[in-house]
């Protein structure tokens, strides 16, 4: 909205006395000046709604006040059972903050467009599956066949729009892998398709599952947020994605702008999302930003980097699907269900170690960062 009014108010201005006073107004034809705001902008908000939406919340008494079953088994923490009572549906305020600062920054095109209009969906896939668990007070929520009915319905809809047109048929039916800088397939659409499905529905999930410890969902996503900010920057410039030969795409540099208000979103989220928690964000926000993280992963061409990029993201997913097949197996094999991994997801796992919520939640940012700096080297060593 801010770029359309700038170029109005310079198109009026120009070759009149008043032309220099409004050219200041070319700032907002930069990429890079626009998506600094939305980071700000979005930050500011956070913590402008922050209060508002906890306080709402409350007053809701949408709280957790059920069982998170984070184990195969059902077997609770003490540390969770201290969290009982904290409002949940937090995302709400992370994807208000994120919508309204990319609408308010950025160049509207059909990428951006298609990634808000999948946030808003998982938005209210995720806010639904939170509301049941709160009524029920019980962790089951919504059926899982529903919500990956939902997930892979809306993936489904983004890679055949996607396939559909001339401009971005390239991003379905070539495939890219990360450390090689031509596609080692093409004309593949349905392989394509499935991995773009497969990314956009395994990113939301991932996101999901990561989200069980205060500040550890939000923190690997604005960590993997900035990998994508760099990623969609150069995919945008013509000139950039030559010179380190990546695929380029048309109109994916206003996706860092999105990238950016999911940063200043996520940073104002953490201020108090952070150990001990005031909020959670539930399913609302982690459907969402992990959808989002698979959506602009596709939109780049570039599905497998966040494979590495969002590699804590990969850890708990693949701890609970090992965990839960393994468990399965031993049941129907010898009787009894046995487990690989004291808890599941895996950051349960270390608590049950004996490691501090804190020293989990860090460690895992520093893994999360080495795993951004490998994503980042693909664009180099190709």
């Amino acid at each position: 909205m801010l770029y359309y009014l700038s170029q109005y108010l310079l198109d009026c201005s120009a070759e009149t006395p008043w032309a220099p006073q409004f050219s200041a107004l070319r700032l907002f034809s930069y990429i890079t000046f626009r998506s600094a705001g939305a980071a700000v902008t979005a930050l500011v908000l956070s913590w402008w709604l922050g209060p508002r939406v906890i306080s709402w919340l409350r007053r809701l008494k949408f709280g957790q006040e059920y069982a998170d079953k984070a184990e195969v088994g059902g077997i609770i923490s003490a540390p969770h059972a201290s969290k009982r009572g904290t409002p949940t549906m937090g995302g709400i305020m992370i994807v208000l903050a994120l919508n309204l600062t990319t609408l308010l920054w950025a160049q509207w095109n059909t990428l951006v467009e298609l990634t808000l209009l999948s946030v808003v969906v998982l938005t209210g896939l995720g806010f639904y599956d939170d509301y049941t668990k709160i009524i029920q007070q019980n962790s089951g929520g919504v059926r899982s066949l529903v919500k990956l009915s939902v997930q892979i319905g809306l993936a489904l809809f983004i890679g055949l729009y996607l396939w559909e047109r001339p401009s971005t048929r390239n991003l379905i039916t070539d495939i890219m892998v990360p450390f090689y800088k031509y596609p080692v397939a093409t004309g593949v659409g349905l392989i394509g398709l499935a991995l773009a499905i497969l990314t956009i529905v395994g990113s939301s999930n991932a996101v999901n599952l990561t989200d069980g410890l205060d500040g550890l969902a939000i923190g690997c996503t604005i960590i993997v947020s900035f990998v994508f900010l760099v990623l969609t920057y150069l995919a945008g410039h013509k000139t950039a994605s030559a010179y380190l030969q990546i695929p380029h795409v048309v109109g994916a540099g206003e996706l860092t702008v999105f990238c950016a208000a999911m940063i200043g979103a996520g940073l104002g989220f953490l201020w108090f999302n952070c150990h001990p928690a005031q909020v959670f964000m539930g399913d609302t926000g982690s459907l969402a930003l992990g959808g989002a993280l698979g959506i602009i992963a596709v939109l780049i061409h570039q599905p497998l980097v966040l494979v590495i990029a969002g590699g804590v993201f990969v850890m708990e997913a693949v701890s609970v699907m090992l965990q839960t097949g393994w468990f399965r197996y031993t049941r129907r094999r010898y009787g009894t269900g046995r487990r690989i991994f004291r808890m599941a997801p895996i950051h349960h796992h270390f608590q049950k170690k004996g490691w501090h919520e804190s020293q989990v939640v860090m460690r895992f940012y520093i893994l999360g960062l080495l795993f951004a700096v490998v994503a980042l080297s693909t664009l180099k060593i190709r």
